[in-house]
This record gives structure tokens, C-alpha cells and sequence, in this order.
């Protein structure tokens, strides 16, 4: 699967960049010449990685962590300026080097090598502090280098996380964060006759935060009926007295009934000594808190450009020329392609250039036009066999430094996976990831085939110790 979604990516960046004047595949000059190098060396990086002992991996998985976050801190400093983002370092003769791209697998690694630690177990505050504390200092220096896109990418270990014992309030918490974030932003300003409706959905969701964790995850049917019935109750009450011409802020009648399920549940632990209900509490207050505070956040914290990426991806802003040109012509060229697509190198919209970064974040677009509906369903399946395959295999582990690592490996390139494809299709914002195995460029490529093949020689030390 491997060899096929590399050889699929060179044909792809051979398409997506094919010139008349141009024309082997083979010219080094071109972007398809230069990918097929970095596909040799790739392949010579893995004969190495699988040739070495594995214990290697785990025994020196910190001191490359510790390696990994000097060079990042120093790409800081060092970086030349592309497009914006200070994350790439300039080694000489064209070449240059994204260090970001090779943290997330030595991460992976300090995550394995923590987790395979006796008795550690994410079942206390310290357990999470460890954790987050390994994640949390790459995607912040990444930051720094102005490259959010590849920061975000670490959150693909909550996948790993998820399976080695993280509650799924965590998961559950996350999902409510993003679901406030998109309420506020795409009803701001946006006022009902009656009644805010940012506000009212907002608290609605709050509400139903509270009683799809007391029904799911505190097993309390009775509380979560009452609050379902008062919740009921209240807006039919209201209703009928609205029909009679007297005006109804009902998002003043949520909050209310938001501040009224909060004290209920206080009395209930002050009357059943029961710790079940402090979680959603401060679930709760931390939802309102995160919801008066999403303004905020995206005025003044996030950049000009990644503010207008978000409105364009959420409809807020048709900006076809500018930040939401890309995703546009990506759409187009997509769409034009019908259900089997123009054929190779037929591909109007890539030849003719519409498409910026179509050999890089965008390529899937140039798979869409001249492969069509069933190229680019296909690529899709054959990365979700890949995924499937890697949890297969990480669950057949006997050590559990291999298994944890495998599922970092499953959760990065999913994670790639459905935000590049999602960019592209302009489901989620433009946040310039690529396309693992396809996109050009020697860090992608080279990073991927580390994370991967670091994987398939700790499979192998699991079959040498039978």
C-alpha cells in the first residue's frame, strides 16, 4: 500500500505540473524528477530504519525528543520566510527542510516510550500533565514558526489517547468546544425577531451537553428527565404566552434554564454526596466561559488571514478571488471532472495553472479532474485499508511501546487524510497540510516513511521474539 500511494502521488505531481516543453517524467528539472528522488531516498531511509535493531527506537525515543524541540526552537531563529511561515530551514542548492514534519514521529516516539513506563496509566492529573506536556511543547514552538496547520496536526494523538484510557469527556469536551466556536461565529450579529439566536443555540447546546452526559456517561436517567421535562415545559409555557403578542427573549429563558439545571445539580451532590455530577458543572461553566470568549479569541488572537479562511470555510465571506480562490478552483476543477473523469493529463484547470499549490496541499484536486469520482473515491479507500491495517496490526503487539506508537501512526494519517481532503472539497479551512505519500516535497515524504516504516520494524521485532 505504500509503494502504490507513492507511485500514485508521482504520477499525480507528474500531471498536476506536466509541460509540453517538459515532457519525461524523468527530468530532474521538474517537480515529477525531483519527487522521484525524494521517493529513492525515501525507500533508502526505510531499508536502513528496518535494518536497525528496534530497541533502538525505544531506548533513545527521549534524546531525540529532547534533539527534536532544540531544532525546532532553533528553526525559530534560523528559518527563511515562505509564504509566510518561518518553519523552513534552507540547507543549500534549492534544498530546503521542514523539521516540523519529522516531530511527529519522534513525538510519537516519547509518547510510546512514556506509555510503555510501568504503571502508567492516564488515571490522575500528573498522568495528563505528562502527556500534554510532550504534545503541547511542539505544537507551541510550531506555532511560533507560523506553520498552525502542521501544529494542529498533533492533536491526531487524542486517537492514541482514546484507546490507551483517556475518558471520552475529553473527546466529548472537544466536540461541544468546536460546536460553540462554529455556533457563535456563524450566527454572530445574526438577531431574530424575538431573540438572539447565537445566544439561544448556543445555551441549547449547553443543555443538551448536560443531559447527553448525565443519560451517556453519569447513568442518572431521572435527573436528565427532569431536566429534559422542565426544558420542555418552559418553552411551551412561553410559546403559548408569545401567542398572545407579549414579546419573549427566549434566550434569556435558556440561560435561565441553563443557571437552573447547574444548581440543580449542585443541590443533588450536596444532598447524594455524589461526585458524578462535577464534571458537567464544569463542563458547563467552562462552555459559557469559551462561548464569551470566542469573539475575543478570533479578533484579536488569531491572524487576519486564518480569520477570514474560517469565514470563508463557515460561509460567512465569498471571497472567490482571494482567500477562497483556491478552495473555488479546487471545487471546479473537482466537479469537472465527473464520475470517471477528462483522463491523464487532460485535466484543464491543472494544465492551464487555475489551481495554486495543486502539486502540493491541493493535488487531490488534479486526482478529482482526471480520475474523477471513482480515482478519487479509490485513493480514499485505499488510505482508509492503510489506516484500518495499522490498527490491525497495533492491536497484535506484545509490547505496548509498539502498540501505542501504531496508533500514533494510524491517527496522523488520518488526521492529514480527512483535513487535506476536507480543505480541498471546502468542508474545512484552507490550513496548508499536506497529502501524505502524494503531495511533492522531500520532509512530507521523508517524514511519512519514517513515521511508517519506524512502525513495520517494531511489527517485525514482535514476530523475532515468538
Amino acid at each position: 500500500m505504500y509503494l502504490l500511494l507513492v507511485l500514485g502521488g508521482w504520477i499525480s505531481i507528474y500531471a498536476s505540473t506536466y509541460d509540453f516543453d517538459h515532457a519525461s517524467i524523468f527530468d530532474f528539472a521538474e517537480r515529477s524528477g525531483k519527487q522521484l528522488l525524494w521517493i529513492g531516498l525515501s525507500l533508502v531511509i526505510a531499508f536502513i530504519i528496518l535494518m536497525l535493531e528496534s530497541d533502538l527506537y525505544e531506548r533513545f525515543a527521549y534524546p531525540m525528543y529532547a534533539g527534536m524541540i532544540l531544532l525546532l526552537i532553533a528553526t525559530i531563529f534560523l528559518a527563511t520566510d515562505v509564504k509566510g511561515s518561518g518553519s523552513w530551514l534552507k540547507l543549500g542548492g534549492g534544498v530546503n527542510l521542514q523539521p516540523a514534519e519529522f516531530g511527529k514521529f519522534v513525538t510519537a516516539l516519547a509518547l510510546a516510550k512514556l506509555f510503555d513506563h510501568y504503571q502508567f496509566r492516564l488515571n490522575s492529573l500528573k498522568s495528563y500533565l505528562r502527556v500534554g506536556l510532550l504534545i503541547g511543547l511542539p505544537i507551541i514552538i510550531i506555532i511560533a514558526q507560523r506553520e498552525t496547520g502542521s501544529a494542529l496536526v498533533y492533536t491526531a494523538f487524542l486517537i492514541m489517547l482514546y484507546r490507551e484510557g483517556m475518558s471520552g469527556l475529553i473527546l466529548f469536551g472537544g466536540f461541544i468546544i468546536v460546536a460553540l466556536f462554529i455556533l457563535v461565529m456563524k450566527f454572530e450579529g445574526v438577531v431574530n425577531v424575538i431573540t438572539p439566536m447565537d445566544t439561544l443555540l448556543v445555551y441549547l447546546l449547553i443543555l443538551g451537553m448536560i443531559w447527553t452526559y448525565l443519560v451517556l456517561y453519569a447513568k442518572k436517567a431521572v435527573p436528565a428527565q427532569n431536566i429534559l421535562f422542565a426544558t420542555a415545559g418552559t418553552f411551551l409555557v412561553f410559546g403559548i404566552i408569545s401567542l398572545f403578542g407579549v414579546h419573549i427573549n427566549f434566550a434569556w429563558v435558556v440561560i435561565a434554564l441553563v443557571a437552573g439545571a447547574i444548581i440543580y445539580m449542585i443541590v443533588l451532590t450536596i444532598i447524594h454526596h455524589a461526585k458524578e455530577y462535577m464534571p458537567v458543572m464544569l463542563m458547563s461553566v467552562a462552555a459559557i466561559l469559551f462561548s464569551l470568549s470566542v469573539n475575543y479569541v478570533f479578533n484579536d488572537v488569531l491572524e487576519p488571514h486564518q480569520q477570514v479562511r474560517i469565514k470563508v470555510a463557515l460561509g460567512l465571506e465569498d471571497d472567490p478571488r482571494g482567500v477562497g480562490y483556491n478552495v473555488n478552483q479546487s471545487k471546479i476543477a473537482i466537479g469537472s471532472g465527473g464520475f470517471i473523469g477528462k483522463g491523464f493529463l487532460n485535466g484543464t484547470q491543472t494544465k492551464l495553472k487555475y489551481v495554486p499549490e495543486q502539486d502540493t496541499d491541493f493535488i487531490y484536486c488534479t486526482i478529482g479532474e482526471e480520475e474523477g469520482f471513482l480515482g478519487s473515491a479509490f485513493v480514499v479507500v485505499i488510505f482508509m485499508i492503510l489506516i484500518l491495517r495499522l490498527i490491525y496490526l497495533a492491536e497484535r503487539q506484545r509490547s505496548i511501546f509498539a502498540r501505542v506508537y501504531g496508533y500514533c501512526v494510524a491517527g496522523i494519517i488520518l488526521f492529514h487524510l480527512m483535513i487535506n481532503v476536507g480543505m480541498v472539497l471546502g468542508l474545512t479551512p484552507v490550513i496548508g497540510i499536506p497529502l501524505p505519500f502524494f503531495s511533492y516535497g522531500g520532509s512530507s515524504l521523508w517524514g511519512f516513511s519514517i513515521l511508517l516504516f519506524i512502525f513495520l520494524r517494531l511489527d517485525v521485532s514482535r514476530l523475532e521474539r515468538l
